[in-house]
């Protein structure tokens, strides 16, 4: 049940991210982009989520995993600061 909650969360970041930079390339909104690359950030924790209680066990990808999820939210808060529009 793991695998299939964890697969879903993954797919459901990366179709997030893709709709976000999809409208983003038709609207040209810039907080539509640095949302984009949230999500593209979350999809990258989703999956090293699943490495780690996966497919690696015996290794701790917790610190990547935080890394990635600080990476991804400090995108998002650049752009909601500093987008003037």
């Amino acid at each position: 049940m793991a695998q299939t909650i964890y697969g879903l969360c993954t797919l459901t970041s990366l179709a997030c991210a893709w709709m976000l930079l999809t409208r983003y390339r038709r609207n040209g909104v810039r907080l539509l982009f640095w949302s984009g690359l949230c999500f593209i950030g979350m999809s990258v924790n989703n999956v090293l989520l699943v490495l780690d209680k996966l497919v690696f066990p015996q290794v701790d990808l917790l610190p990547l995993r935080l890394a990635s999820a600080l990476v991804a939210l400090l995108l998002l808060l650049y752009g909601l600061i500093y987008e003037d529009k």
